[in-house]
């Protein structure tokens, strides 16, 4: 149902580009079945924002935190905004 989706907007700080960090994202929204997109921002962060159920939301958040081998996540902040159900799936968008 509508009413049980949710949306988050993440912005992940550290070594998180050049280091496959949007790929390991993708591939962790789209095992959760999320849709939404993930970018790079000229700050050296990465900004995603994700729509779906609020559990599996907040499981990808702390994989997030996590990050993919090579990264070093050193801070991760998530925002629960208003959702906008306006996503078909999960992108990279470059």
């Amino acid at each position: 149902m509508l009413s049980e989706l949710s949306r988050v907007e993440i912005i992940v700080i550290g070594l998180v580009q050049g280091v496959g960090f949007r790929y390991y994202v993708f591939r962790q929204a789209e095992r959760l079945g999320l849709k939404g997109y993930v970018k790079n921002l000229y700050s050296g962060e990465v900004y995603i924002v994700a729509e779906g159920n609020k559990t599996l939301l907040e499981e990808f958040y702390k994989i997030i935190k996590i990050g993919p081998m090579h990264a070093d996540v050193r801070k991760a902040s998530i925002k629960w905004v208003l959702t906008k159900n306006e996503f078909n799936r999960f992108e990279i968008i470059y």
